[in-house]
């Protein structure tokens, strides 16, 4: 395994892969440019993760997991470090400030990157106790913070929480509250368009799950959106949703695509098992996947939702 600890900057050739559109029905391919290709477009990682993009600097970051770096991926290919101490960060999302929210599983937090740099501590305790290790994260627009809090990055004997849950910290920062508790392993999540839907994914239990989203912002009406059964390599993890409703959600053998009313349309074949997703470039019309060592992309024609 290649390891990049003194690796500052690197330019990666594109390269066409055996990446490729499965189809399950003929709705899928309406989603998606004639003859699109996974582009792998950044490698050489340990294992990556978390991707976010910032569109005024035009530019993804994404977390590696066992590096404990943060990277840079610029549209032409060009990746830098952005963070040399990630504290092994996992998934990452913006605020509605446009500031880096970062799940830490090495400090078993959500942290905010204030403007001059600085880090603030969103969450690290539930009722006094450690949280297992945030995993991944979204942002209501009301400012509230939903995470998911597997126990992925710690030994069973450092488990303080009772529970593998879904929290959700208040818009004024103050207050966090369990608004799920009954998941083996939860992992990746995304809102509908309208925000109120939550999906939520199991990795143990290889299904997604959709909430409905209360006034209060706690969440109701717990129902199976897709069991996400695979004989591949791969368990349901990160998603992202286009404007349309349509859910990325990266799983066995690639990125399964389904529309609002939980039917799998297909799936974007990845050459290596993929763990997150993000939507990118100036049109938001290109899907970042983060892959094993690689990161991937592939053009849609229907746009991503846009993350501040």
């Amino acid at each position: 395994m290649f390891h990049i600890i003194n690796w500052v900057k690197r330019k990666v050739e594109k390269h066409l892969f055996s990446g490729h559109l499965e189809a399950k029905c003929q709705a899928v391919k309406s989603l998606f440019p004639k003859n699109a290709t996974v582009e792998r477009v950044a490698t050489g990682f340990e294992f990556t993760e978390g991707p976010i993009w910032f569109a005024e600097e035009k530019y993804l970051l994404f977390s590696d997991i066992p590096a404990n770096k943060i990277f840079k991926l610029t549209p032409s290919s060009d990746v830098t470090v952005f963070r040399k101490t990630s504290h092994n960060s996992n998934g990452l999302t913006r605020d509605k400030q446009g500031r880096l929210i970062a799940c830490e599983h090495g400090t078993r937090r959500a942290t905010r990157t204030e403007k001059d740099g600085s880090i603030t501590v969103l969450a690290d305790k539930f009722q006094g106790n450690k949280l297992n290790s945030p995993n991944d994260i979204v942002v209501k627009s009301d400012g509230s913070i939903y995470f998911t809090d597997p126990p992925y990055g710690i030994k069973p004997e450092q488990q303080e929480q009772p529970i593998q849950g879904v929290s959700r910290l208040s818009p004024d920062g103050k207050e966090i509250i369990v608004v799920a508790d009954d998941f083996d392993k939860p992992n990746g999540l995304a809102f509908s368009p309208d925000e109120k839907k939550l999906y939520i994914d199991d990795s143990e239990r290889r299904h997604i799950r959709v909430f409905d989203v209360q006034a209060d912002g706690k969440l109701a009406n717990s129902r199976i959106f897709y069991k996400m059964n695979g004989k591949k390599p791969g368990l349901p993890d990160g998603m992202k949703v286009d404007v349309q409703g349509h859910l990325y959600c990266t799983g066995a053998g690639g990125v399964w695509v389904f529309d609002p009313e939980g039917n799998h349309l297909g799936t974007i074949v990845t050459p290596e098992v993929p763990a997150n997703c993000a939507w990118g470039d100036d049109d938001l019309q290109s899907l970042y996947i983060t892959a094993g060592t690689s990161v991937y992309k592939i053009r849609v024609n229907v746009p991503g939702i846009k993350v501040p």
